[in-house]
């Protein structure tokens, strides 16, 4: 189990000590919103990030009950993840954060996506964690 220091016991630093690198939260945005569940599948997305990094975030989501780890039905060397209930957890801070990059940044969204956020956002939360309960249960 990979274990993680605790700056404090403030509630802030204490979701920035699991969720508070810059790779965390993209792993989670792509198990939500791009259905990526394999290494492979993370490796491809457009922030490149290194192999040894991923394999360090996947161990500490693991390791914090964020996702669980699975051999792969089709290839016994391959690995699924999947969110845990905690996991779903994140989809609401996940979705606050797109809405407050597109605001504040040069970010650039799938239109379907932010017109749902913006016409919905309650309902987006619901949909997103229901679907990522449903893939867990798969």
């Amino acid at each position: 189990m990979k274990a993680l220091k605790q700056r404090s016991t403030c509630p802030i630093s204490t979701s920035l000590d699991v969720l508070g690198d810059k790779w965390t939260l993209l792993i989670l945005r792509d198990m939500v919103f791009a259905g990526k569940s394999t290494y492979g599948q993370f490796l491809q997305s457009a922030e490149k990030m290194a192999t040894n990094v991923l394999a360090d975030r996947l161990a500490v989501l693991e390791s914090q009950g964020i996702l669980t780890k699975a051999v792969a039905s089709d290839k016994k060397s391959k690995f699924t993840y999947r969110l845990t209930e905690k996991g779903v957890e994140t989809v609401p801070i996940i979705i606050e954060l797109i809405l407050w990059g597109t605001k504040h940044g040069p970010a650039v969204v799938d239109p379907g996506l932010l017109e749902e956020l913006q016409l919905g956002k309650d309902a987006a939360v619901e949909k997103y964690q229901r679907l990522a309960r449903e893939k867990a249960l798969a």
